[in-house]
């Protein structure tokens, strides 16, 4: 139990030896020290000490099942990141509200991040069954659907929501994705610059029509746009990723070196950075150099693609470059 919920206890019991004993029912009893539990969990997790808090919120539950703690504990759980439990308290909340919209939709964005696709979607349906307009749950559905890779699904549920709002940038951003790797790039384009219209500030709108750019031959308005990101943003990953695999593309390896230089300056631990100037460096003929580079890589994450490669999957050091994904 928290220790503050213990200290209450004790002050109540002293002022009972010096006060004389107050009449309570068990009904206020329960009340006062359900308030007690609460409010301290709510001051936890104000302060960041979300174990605590979450301590004190279970407590709190075995005395009242309330849906403001649950909501306070969904929050707890999340910044902890235990989506399980995350998720079978949502649905507490929802067990006392089954028909509240925006329960529905936090338990739906919840099974999203825990990669339960189908669960994401019977939500959405229940949202969609008691408001016909509303945009989110449409949404979530192609979210979800393009996550499954249920392409065309996806992107009827978020050309649905694009109709319901107009001005749903993500929507159309997401869309745009799936025209992509579609390979409609006309109307991905068209998603994309009206994301751009809509939120002028997205790095991830210029990335997306650079990419569109790029996939279309448009290779010096791609360079452009990913080039705005890196001036917008100088610690944007992708912006360098993207940019110098364009640079490769193009045969322009010295230029490649020189932005992953630039990249590396503002962040060391830039494990990707290394990598991909080692396969530029490849490409000019420096294999010592390239080496070098990917053996940094595989110390800054032990973990990652090249680490994986080196050890084993590739017969040759040249293979370790040939079709990698972004």
């Amino acid at each position: 139990m928290c220790p503050e919920y213990n200290a209450t206890i004790m002050i109540n019991f002293f002022k009972s030896l010096f006060l004389g004993e107050t009449e309570q029912t068990d009904e206020e009893k329960i009340a006062r020290n359900f308030d007690v539990l609460k409010y301290d969990g709510i001051k936890a997790l104000k302060a960041g000490k979300t174990t605590y808090a979450i301590r004190c919120f279970n407590e709190a539950l075995k005395l009242r099942e309330d849906a403001e703690v649950l909501d306070h504990l969904v929050n707890a759980y999340t910044r902890e990141d235990r989506m399980e439990e995350a998720i079978v308290t949502a649905s507490r909340m929802v067990e006392i509200e089954p028909e509240n919209i925006q329960v529905l939709l936090l338990r739906a964005n919840l099974n999203f991040l825990a990669e339960k696709y189908t669960d994401v979607i019977t939500d959405s349906e229940k949202v969609v069954a008691l408001d016909p307009a509303n945009s989110t749950a449409y949404f979530l559905q192609g979210k979800a659907r393009k996550a499954a890779g249920k392409r065309l699904e996806a992107i009827v549920g978020l050309s649905q929501a694009i109709r319901l709002k107009e001005d749903f940038a993500e929507a159309r951003l997401l869309r745009a994705e799936i025209m992509l790797d579609a390979g409609d790039y006309k109307d991905g384009m068209e998603d994309a610059e009206r994301a751009i219209q809509l939120v002028p500030e997205e790095e991830n709108a210029y990335l997306l029509r650079g990419r569109l750019q790029e996939a279309m031959g448009n290779y010096e308005l791609a360079e452009k746009d990913y080039r705005y990101v890196t001036e917008l943003n100088p610690f944007n990953e992708q912006a360098y990723l993207q940019l110098g695999s364009l640079f490769i593309v193009c045969e322009k390896p010295g230029q490649a070196i020189e932005l992953f230089d630039e990249a590396i300056e503002l962040k060391p631990d830039f494990a990707r950075a290394y990598s991909e100037r080692g396969r530029a460096r490849l490409m000019q003929g420096d294999k010592a150099g390239s080496l070098e580079d990917v053996k940094k890589a595989m110390e800054l994450n032990p973990d990652g693609e090249e680490a994986r490669k080196i050890s084993g999957t590739y017969s040759n050091f040249e293979d370790m470059y040939k079709n990698r994904p972004l």
